[in-house]
């Protein structure tokens, strides 16, 4: 028995050839397959190069095992997760490495209402039996017909907007290559049936799984640029790209400035009590307050969760939460099947923008200035969990309230610091904010204050 290594918490991610390959993609079908025994379950794949022959090699997997395949062609991860809500099938895989490098592949699972298959729900039992591979033989095996969602996709995406209420704007859509750019496009022309007076600015706009400008992803300094300029240029009100899956998309202001993810939560959650007050919104315990202070003026209750989308999901679920939001640039939609989406953001985003008659740079320039933010610090460390405990030991003799709801946070009443071992990469997250009213160190004092202690 060969062991696996590309399962991880979350997902599948891993080095082709050796990690991940075709015969290792069949096995993970034909074990979801005889594991869950799902009659239907929809299966995409993004636009890398290696995707396409993972996805027939887990379809001939699912087949084998007696399991029908909708085969939804090039997709985005969430095209896969609306289809398996939205068809009432029984699963969905998206063949996808999302921002990982090249020489990388992986999936993403998830059950019936698109509910997500990770370590802790199943992803150990896929992984030993793929192993094991003690097969059972299936008859009459499944069948596989192609299945274009998009169009029922984007007349679920048009939910959460008014179009007579979106003004005259021009957008920057940066797909990076990725899968984005059929969605784009297909948005693009519904606008114009529908006459919102959107332009549409794109680059990168071509699938093209050879990435000729870098993987697509813009939490990376480096990889903004281009969206940047192409709003300076084209003087537009937003700037949006996307990575590689597009379950993640990034905002620029009409500036060219990026908004860090933190401050697109409270923009987000604003959008959707502003439509109905008293909703639930979810957020993780990374950076709070000005989630806590915009969820409080327009009246809804803030609840917060561990990071992680299995976390916000069962949270979201448990308290029926209108919308949940990491800084990390995920955000999830209890009307998507509590799903994260990487289209939904910037459709609300333009709403509010539309709505309040306000630019995107003066919506966010209070939050930013109420509450400035060191955005998340990432530290290589011996040992995470000692790391922690000295930065604990440290600040004991000033009382700060503690939280550890996910890894520590200390609170000081003028500043708060969060830090917590990541989930997915060797590495000591760190995240610092303030109070600009009660605070006048600058953050970059704090931040060296703790990178000091950190690397001691």
């Amino acid at each position: 028995m060969s062991q696996l290594t590309c399962f991880k918490a979350y997902d599948i991610r891993g080095k082709l050839g050796t990690e991940l390959n075709n015969d290792i993609a069949y096995k993970i079908g034909r074990a979801y397959g005889q594991i869950y025994q799902p009659k239907t379950v929809v299966v995409g794949c993004d636009v890398r190069l290696t995707s396409e022959a993972l996805k027939q090699a887990t379809i001939r997997g699912l087949n084998d095992a007696g399991v029908n395949v909708l085969d939804l062609g090039m997709t985005g991860t969430e095209e896969v997760y609306f289809g398996a809500f939205h068809l009432e099938v029984q699963g969905g895989i998206e063949i996808t490495a999302s921002h990982n490098p090249m020489n990388y592949n992986g999936m993403k699972l998830v059950r019936e209402n698109a509910r997500p298959i990770s370590a802790d729900t199943g992803l150990k039992d896929i992984q030993a039996l793929a192993e094991t591979e003690q097969f059972v033989e299936v008859t009459p095996k499944g069948t596989t017909q192609k299945y274009n969602i998009l169009p029922e996709f984007i007349d679920h995406l048009m939910t959460y907007l008014d179009p007579s209420k979106i003004r005259p704007l021009k957008l920057v859509m940066n797909a990076g290559n990725g899968a984005a750019g059929h969605v784009v496009d297909a948005i693009e022309d519904k606008f114009k049936q529908l006459n919102i007076p959107v332009e549409f600015i794109k680059i990168h706009n071509n699938p093209d799984g050879t990435f000729p400008n870098g993987i697509p992803n813009p939490i990376l300094i480096e990889n903004r640029d281009n969206t940047r300029n192409a709003v300076l240029e084209h003087q537009a009100d937003m700037g949006i790209a996307w990575d590689g899956d597009f379950d993640r998309c990034f905002l620029f202001d009409e500036k060219g400035q990026f908004i860090e993810g933190y401050y697109i939560v409270g923009l987000l959650a604003q959008a959707f009590l502003l439509k109905q007050s008293g909703e639930k919104i979810v957020h993780d315990p990374r950076l709070v307050w000005n989630t806590f202070d915009i969820v409080e003026k327009y009246q809804g209750i803030a609840i917060q969760s561990k990071s992680g989308h299995a976390f916000i999901k069962d949270v979201m679920r448990e308290h029926n939460a209108v919308y949940g939001g990491e800084m990390s640039a995920h955000h999830y939609f209890r009307d998507f099947a509590y799903c994260d989406s990487g289209m939904i953001p910037w459709l609300l985003a333009i709403s509010v923008v539309s709505e309040t008659g306000q630019s995107l740079s003066t919506l966010v320039e209070d939050m930013i200035e109420k509450f400035p933010c060191s955005g998340e610090i990432n530290f290589k460390v011996a040992d995470t969990q000692q790391t922690i405990q000295k930065i604990f030991e440290h600040f004991a003799d000033q009382k700060p309230e503690i939280d550890q709801t996910d890894g520590v946070s200390l609170d000081f009443g003028a500043w708060r610091l969060n830090v917590r071992a990541s989930n997915t990469e060797p590495l000591l997250r760190l995240n610092i904010e303030s109070r600009k009213d009660q605070n006048p160190k600058p953050m970059q004092d704090y931040v060296d204050e703790l990178t000091q202690l950190i690397q001691s």
